[in-house]
């Protein structure tokens, strides 16, 4: 029993590495990857919030860096050249529309999507130490939107020459300054490790609850099972209610709420994604613990499936086709998509496999696949000869039915019984499929009263 309260601890320790590691992963895809990264900015700008927000920046830039106000005297007569201030003021909705319909446009969107790439390197190799062409000392690290103001500017038709009087610091976005270097480096060095350490450290606790309590396995794999759909379930909730504290906290005005809001729904679908893995990877676990029970429906499902498990090249032939569609091409999990974790994946699922394999195989040590085919095919064959007799008997009910007249006889509307030689042939039917084991004892005798009960008013009349 003591054993067993040692193998439970571990077992629960072992599922918080695993919530702690959920939310190391994700900060590790969101944060490192440049492709994630690139990614989910792009799906930020499909969203009508954020093309609103970067357009009234993109236009507060060009009205910062643009005397609109002069471009429009310029072209004005002189009786209309105070109407220019005023007309400067009723064109920034228009140029703000403008701007959204280029965000909207694969040029625009290329733009930005090309603007977060860049940056998001050049973060990295900051982050790394530098290089060549960056300097480590004055670390700043901007989302550079230069491009996507020069292109609004053409789109808008106002500022002719932009490009040439924009100042360095024009349209850009401060992602790092140079006193958060050291600590982001800091991070970043155990935001690496830490996916790793959590997960080895989940897997290595459930191996020594296995190894702890033997007798215990089966409970051991769907209490770790249970313990993946909390983790899953838990990660989010918590970021359900990391949300709604993070959009409080950096949202100052009501109506930024929204843009916030989406940023982080958008920069946590990842974070979703592996909660969502880390709950089917309890269920396979829990169903796997289930099929290894001693219920009446596992039991009978392994008795079934003996004859294919107790062969080793068509068992695992079989679950390497599984494998190979599931996880190698249809690839549901994040896990499934990373090459070395989808082998981890991969060779923990054939050691459960190779665990409920031998248990079968102690089970049902005379299963025997040649059999089980042959014991199939004669219980596909009596199924349909009953389904055809079934089939039989309805018919002539129906016809008995219809043909009876109210003024007939006693007797006149009785089934015929079956013939006796048709009787003999289904008892020695019962008695061959007995003999080869398609039939246990107790079938048998349920078969032959079921037969015998049809033939009874023969007997009687």
């Amino acid at each position: 029993m003591r054993r067993r309260w040692i193998g439970l601890t571990l077992v629960v320790v072992s599922s918080i590495a695993a919530f702690l590691a959920i939310f190391a992963l994700w900060a590790n895809r969101q944060l490192l990857n440049t492709d994630n990264w690139s990614t989910t900015s792009s799906k930020l700008l499909a969203s009508q919030v954020i093309r609103d927000r970067v357009s009234g920046f993109l236009v507060d830039e060009l009205y910062a860096n643009v005397d609109v106000q002069g471009e429009l005297q310029a072209v004005l007569p002189p009786r209309a050249q105070p109407l220019a201030g005023p007309a400067a003021n009723a064109l920034r909705p228009l140029a703000e529309r403008g701007a959204n319909e280029l965000l909207e446009r694969p040029r625009g969107q290329q733009a930005w999507e090309a603007a977060n790439r860049t940056a998001h390197l050049l973060l990295l190799r900051v982050i790394d130490g530098g290089g060549p062409t960056v300097s480590t000392e004055e670390g700043k690290v901007v989302l550079d939107l230069k491009q996507l103001l020069l292109e609004t500017e053409a789109r808008l038709g106002i500022g002719g020459g932009l490009a040439g009087k924009l100042p360095a610091d024009a349209a850009q976005l401060t992602v790092l300054e140079s006193d958060q270097l050291a600590s982001a480096q800091d991070a970043v060095k155990i935001l690496k490790a830490l996916p790793i350490v959590l997960l080895g450290l989940s897997l290595a606790l459930f191996a020594t609850a296995l190894a702890v309590a033997p007798g215990w396995r089966r409970k051991a794999v769907r209490a770790y099972g249970i313990g993946f759909i909390a983790a899953g379930a838990g990660a989010l909730v918590a970021t359900a209610l990391l949300g709604d504290a993070v959009v409080g906290s950096l949202a100052r005005t009501e109506a930024a709420e929204p843009a916030i809001d989406e940023v982080w729904t958008t920069g946590t679908s990842l974070l979703r994604e592996a909660a969502g893995a880390t709950i089917a990877y309890g269920i396979v676990m829990l169903l796997g613990a289930v099929l290894a029970g001693p219920s009446l429906a596992a039991t009978g499902i392994r008795r079934w499936a003996a004859p294919v498990l107790r062969e080793p090249a068509i068992s695992y032939g079989a679950l390497a086709v599984v494998l190979l569609v599931v996880v190698f091409w249809w690839s549901p999990t994040p896990a499934a998509r990373n090459p070395a974790l989808a082998l981890l994946l991969c060779g923990l699922i054939a050691l459960g496999f190779e665990g409920l394999r031998r248990q079968t195989a102690r089970e049902f040590p005379d299963a025997d696949f040649a059999a089980s085919q042959r014991r199939t095919r004669e219980q596909l064959a009596l199924a349909a000869h009953s389904l055809r007799e079934r089939a039989g008997r309805g018919t002539g009910a129906v016809v008995t039915q219809a043909g009876a007249h109210p003024a007939s006889g006693p007797g006149h509307g009785a089934t015929a019984p079956p013939p006796d030689q048709d009787r003999l042939g289904q008892l020695e039917r019962l008695g061959r499929l007995r003999e080869s084991g398609a039939l246990d004892d107790e079938e048998f005798r349920a078969e032959k009263a079921r037969i015998l009960a049809i033939t009874a008013p023969s007997a009687s009349g």
